[in-house]
């Protein structure tokens, strides 16, 4: 597996419809959209994990940069915990 950094979300957006737009690439282990421990608002960016670094390294070829509900996603593949 191969986890990728997902910034510039839409605050809006569901992890579901993250999921959705991944699919395109390959398979999509799991999903999750970082929020505030507080207000449970999204913090804007959130961590793909697709099935193989061929399928993530696809999603940063192709979603790097493009447009999802109005903004532009920056993805790229994430750098482990320091």
């Amino acid at each position: 597996m191969a986890k990728l950094y997902v910034g510039n979300l839409p605050y809006r957006t569901t992890e579901e419809a993250l999921e959705e737009h991944f699919s395109q690439c390959g398979e999509v282990q799991s999903v999750a959209i970082i929020t505030d421990r507080e207000t449970g608002r999204s913090k804007g960016f959130g961590f793909v994990e697709m099935s193989s670094d061929e399928e993530a390294q696809a999603a940063v070829d192709k979603l790097n940069e493009q447009e999802f509900e109005g903004r532009n996603l920056r993805v790229d593949l994430a750098r482990p915990k320091q």
